[in-house]
């Protein structure tokens, strides 16, 4: 009767350091794996950060060629069409760059083919949402030309709106020439467009 009892109390003494070494390796693993979950979660935020970086590049390398072609042809420098493209599409992600591939906001007048969306305008010095009709294009090079027209012809009511932004010998006062112009109601235009060709150094595509 004794062999029994002495043998069950014998096997619990040998079960307990099996039982602390069990939960030693669980809890190794489970340090290992948040580990390893943080070491994952920090790569997926590289690779988003590059590949918003590469977008960027992207996008400037696809508009830069034909920003030098309006140039030769009619003076605009290529800094203020890729800095507004930029500024006015956000990167080419906006619903009017991406689906209807208006670059810069153009409005919309009579029969042209145009799409109503919303949009923010800086009016009795306060931001406002209202409906606005804009151009729709069939590639995003039609939108830079008629974005160069738009320098160039003028509008109905004043052929020489944009005659300065044509004349102008640098990034600078081009972007004042289209904020006095009245290109866009926000006040601080200029500077974010100038904000925008020095941070990606755009104006090397001037010369």
């Amino acid at each position: 009767m004794n062999s029994p009892r002495y043998r069950k109390k014998k096997t619990r003494r040998t079960n307990l350091p099996a039982l602390f070494a069990g939960l030693l390796i669980v809890g190794v693993v489970f340090i290992f794996s948040i580990n390893v979950l943080s070491d994952s979660t920090k790569t997926v935020e590289e690779t988003s950060q590059q590949k918003e970086e590469i977008s960027k590049e992207q996008f400037i390398d696809r508009i830069s060629p034909h920003a030098k072609e309006l140039q030769a042809s009619y003076g605009v420098l290529p800094s203020i069409i890729i800095g507004q493209g930029i500024l006015e599409s956000n990167w080419g992600q906006s619903t009017l760059a991406s689906k209807y591939n208006n670059l810069f906001g153009i409005k919309a007048y009579g029969e042209q083919k145009k799409v109503n969306l919303e949009t923010r305008e800086y009016i009795n010095e306060e931001w406002i949402v209202i409906q606005g009709d804009f151009r729709v294009y069939d590639t995003w090079e039609e939108s830079m030309d008629d974005h160069t027209r738009l320098f160039v012809d003028g509008v109905t009511w004043n052929p020489r709106l944009y005659e300065n932004v044509l004349l102008a010998k640098n990034y600078k006062q081009a972007a004042q020439a289209l904020q006095e112009a009245g290109y866009a109601t926000d006040p601080t235009y200029a500077d974010k467009v100038i904000h925008v060709i020095e941070s990606y150094d755009l104006n090397q595509y001037d010369h």
